[in-house]
């Protein structure tokens, strides 16, 4: 099965000098959940995206790879 980079995490925390260490710490998740979600294996429920969001300063869409 061919996995689609549905999301910009892994970067986007990198932009924001951020670690996945930090993320998993502030959403009460295991760093292995988020480390899943850098690499686009599972996906945060669109919840849990808005919080990311919330938590980086940016708007969700940041989070998300364009689909055109």
């Amino acid at each position: 099965m061919h996995n689609i980079a549905i999301n910009r995490l892994k970067a986007v925390l990198a932009e924001k000098q951020k670690t996945s260490k930090w993320l998993a710490n502030q959403l009460d998740k295991s760093e292995t959940t988020v480390s899943r979600w850098c690499r686009n294996e599972i996906q945060p429920s669109v919840e849990t995206m808005a919080e990311i969001a919330r938590l980086l300063k940016i708007d969700i869409k940041e989070l998300l790879n364009s689909t055109i």
